[in-house]
């Protein structure tokens, strides 16, 4: 085992011309490799990533395909996921190696970010603080919060399940199973673009509406309309 630790960063996008270079160039920064799978844009996404210093892979549309194809183009310690909307800070590598340094079994190590979302409106802060709650109570990192976990506990685990919607939080059971997460200061940036279609508060009682439709066993497929409406 390392005493420091290689950090592979994995990006799932859609149609992210726009934003992709913005976030390669975050990521390229604190990371030792960047891996970027397309999930079938249509806007020039996978143009604008061949200039960019990350292996890019066009693969099944779908964030649970997405990042289990990255994880098996990985060869680092630790596997990072971010979403194209999220940005690391710049001390981000020195969190992940002074957790894995910290850590009695550093094998078994998986966790998140404390996030900032990117509004100074009070209803955002109240979102971070549930957030938080979720994933030091519940054990539960969504994937807003930049799950990072060891290769050798992803492995052991079985690797983000290969479902559309929802693979954060089965994967977080998952390793739930194997170790409690560990929450770093972060923050992780988060764009407020999610909820600025339906609102901050309608969006996360949608959220929590998904969540708990498949807790109930909706499959992720079904609920797939719901939230991409």
């Amino acid at each position: 085992m390392p005493d420091i630790p290689r950090i592979s960063i994995i990006i799932p996008v859609l149609n992210e011309a726009h934003n992709v270079d913005a976030v390669v160039r975050n990521a390229a920064a604190i990371g030792d490799e960047t891996i970027v799978i397309d999930g079938g844009s249509n806007d020039g996404t996978l143009e604008a990533l061949q200039s960019l210093d990350c292996v890019s892979r066009n693969g099944v549309r779908g964030r649970g395909q997405q990042l289990r194809a990255g994880a098996e183009l990985a060869t680092g310690d630790v596997l990072l996921f971010l979403h194209a909307d999220a940005r690391l800070t710049r001390d981000a590598r020195q969190q992940v190696i002074a957790a894995w340094k910290a850590s009695p079994d550093a094998d078994n190590l998986f966790g998140g970010f404390r996030q900032r979302i990117d509004s100074d409106q009070f209803v955002f802060r109240l979102i971070e603080t549930g957030n938080h709650w979720r994933a030091k109570r519940q054990k539960l990192i969504y994937g807003d919060q930049g799950m990072f976990v060891s290769r050798a506990l992803y492995d052991r685990s079985g690797g983000v399940p290969p479902i559309p919607l929802m693979e954060d939080f089965e994967f977080s059971r998952q390793l739930s199973k194997f170790a409690s997460p560990t929450i770093l200061d972060g923050p992780l940036e988060v764009s407020t673009r999610r909820w600025q279609q339906n609102g901050p508060l309608r969006q996360t009682i949608r959220n929590w509406c998904i969540a708990f439709r498949y807790r109930m066993g909706a499959k992720p497929e079904n609920l797939m309309q719901t939230y991409e409406s």
